[in-house]
């Protein structure tokens, strides 16, 4: 029995309780006048014989205890405000995995025990931030195994595997949450796996060693490795740091696809591809289920024909998958809501910084707050690896890729957002307009907060012999660390901080207005903080939103794309 058939023989679908009231907005449950029993679905009962097997990774554990108690009866609550359909429920997806999230609303703080009863999670042995927050940019790792495990997934090549990093997609929300990225790491792609410590099933630790020159995918599943290492790996190839992971199987896509009723996509040629099992005729079609799957992990039939052909497809087949999910259709039915939850739920394992409905709900909150169309879908900038005569493999095309990692590190979007207070984003552009001084009337004292050991007396020596600033000096460490640089100057000092953020590419926002201090000389000076943003003397430090890296290919979430 599926996440859509659960239950004892007999009992009423719980989807059909749950009404809309207009009134609120939210979904209410509507008993019989004479039931007494509680109307939160009770805990699983044991998995039949044929349920799909859940093996990536060991150690997992349950939790049924909601975090927060339910409300009182509805007929006693309080009219609420009438809050938006996109921000009650929100379905997220990466790869070949997915994740739902309720996000307030009474039917989903009643159903929160049963929910919270589906949720496995597993340890992240300490390579998360610890989890999200939500005054800060959220980096959340999305991995689709392709451990072959469950009914009807026999058939997809290497059913002895013990599963690998099949799918990985880096999800960036912005700090403001106007936009956020979706960064796809390839799984040929030769990268250096690091030690990683890893919780053993009894609970112990064990440091299981790191491999140099070897496939990403690899970092998950082989030789014990789990989602902890992954996490890992992706913070040593992009300097982020996850704030949490989601692993899902090949169950996922087929279990959320229906629960939604199918996803539209689109073919631009016809496609026969044994291996996948997928075969459509050009054209727009509908697909659920196996057939879902078979979309997804399509790749020979496509494109050039191997991994990176199926990244594109993936990331058609989820911008489909979001807008299907922000649509009325969607929103408005209880049925399909919650059948997406028990799907959402049950094709979930998370770490242990993400492990109950509460949880998920607060960063479905936030996540609710975007908008699909600047929501953008990249991939880490590649070329074959060129030690191999039969191309297999791919690594770091070194410069684009630095700079992708750069942008979703400084928290910079691929898509241009129109800045939500129109004054304010005046104002910040103002900055940059006016009188700009000579280079050697500026006066600037130079510090670190942030940058590597050395950048202040680097970004010195540049200032004096390369760019005319020769009255500048360097003040040592900062008392904080930044994220970004900044440059505070005094309102007389204003043209000489137009000059400087020329000289270094400073944008409006890294300019703050404020006071000047005394140099060593006892004369007025500016102050530039180099932060964790600077990449080098003489190197412009701020990227432009909205400007990808040359040869980077990226799409939006808000766009029909046919997969060529």
């Amino acid at each position: 029995m599926d996440a859509q058939g659960r239950g004892r023989a007999g009992d009423i679908d719980p989807a059909d309780q749950w009404v809309l009231n207009p009134d609120t907005g939210e979904y209410e449950l509507r008993l019989p006048p004479s039931a007494a029993q509680s109307p939160v679905p009770g805990p699983r009962g044991a998995a039949p014989a044929d349920a799909p097997d859940r093996e990536v990774p060991p150690q997992r554990r349950r939790r049924s205890a909601p975090e927060e108690p339910p409300p009182g009866r509805a007929g006693r609550r309080r009219p609420a405000k009438k809050k938006s359909r996109g921000k009650r429920v929100l379905l997220w997806t990466g790869g070949t995995m997915a994740f739902v999230v309720l996000a307030g609303g009474t039917a989903g703080y009643l159903y929160l025990q049963h929910l919270n009863d589906n949720i496995q999670s597993v340890a992240d042995d300490g390579a998360s931030t610890g989890g999200f927050q939500k005054d800060k940019a959220i980096n959340i790792l999305l991995i689709g195994t392709d451990k072959r495990t469950g009914s009807g997934n026999e058939g997809y090549g290497d059913t002895g595997s013990a599963g690998h990093a099949d799918t990985t997609i880096l999800l960036h929300v912005s700090k403001d949450r106007s936009n956020a990225t979706a960064l796809s790491i390839p799984r040929d792609l030769i990268v250096d796996v690091p030690d990683c410590p890893t919780t053993q099933e009894d609970g112990t630790q064990k440091v299981i060693p790191g491999s140099t020159g070897v496939r990403f995918n690899t970092s998950l599943g082989q030789d014990g490795r789990t989602p902890s290492c992954t996490m890992r790996t992706v913070t040593e190839l992009t300097g982020v740091t996850p704030d949490n992971f989601m692993v899902a199987d090949f169950n996922a896509v087929k279990t959320l696809t229906s629960a939604v009723g199918g996803v539209e996509v689109c073919l631009a040629k016809d496609i026969d591809d044994p291996d996948s099992h997928l075969k459509l005729p050009a054209g727009e079609h509908t697909v659920e289920g196996e057939q879902a799957l078979a979309f997804v992990r399509t790749r020979h039939s496509v494109g050039f024909g191997g991994d990176l052909s199926r990244i594109q497809i993936q990331q058609q087949f989820l911008s489909a998958l979001m807008r299907k999910l922000k649509s009325n259709d969607t929103l408005t039915s209880p049925s399909k809501m919650l059948k997406l939850a028990e799907a959402g739920t049950e094709a979930l394992t998370v770490d242990s910084q993400l492990d109950s409905i509460g949880k998920l709900k607060d960063l479905g909150l936030e996540l609710g707050k975007l908008n699909t169309k600047n929501l953008t879908f990249t991939t880490v900038p590649v070329v074959d690896n060129p030690a191999e005569k039969v191309k297999a493999t791919v690594v770091l095309k070194e410069g684009p890729a630095q700079q992708v990692f750069d942008m979703v590190a400084n928290d910079v979007s691929f898509t241009e957002v129109k800045q939500k207070e129109k004054k304010e984003a005046a104002a910040v552009a103002a900055r940059l307009k006016g009188e700009r001084s000579e280079p050697s009337e500026v006066r600037v004292r130079v510090m670190n907060g942030g940058a590597p050991a050395g950048s202040a007396q680097q970004e010195l020596a540049y200032l004096q012999t390369d760019a005319g600033v020769t009255k500048s000096e360097n003040a040592g460490n900062a008392p904080a660390d930044l994220s970004r640089t900044t440059l505070e100057y005094a309102p007389d000092q204003a043209d000489q901080a137009r000059a400087l953020a020329e000289i270094l590419g400073l944008s409006g926002a890294a300019m703050k207005p404020g006071e000047s201090v005394t140099n060593s000389q006892g004369l007025p000076t500016m102050t530039l903080t180099l932060g964790k943003d600077f990449k080098g003397a003489g190197v412009k430090i701020n990227a432009a939103a909205g400007k990808t890296p040359e040869g980077v290919e990226k799409s939006t979430a808000d766009k029909v794309e046919c997969a060529k």
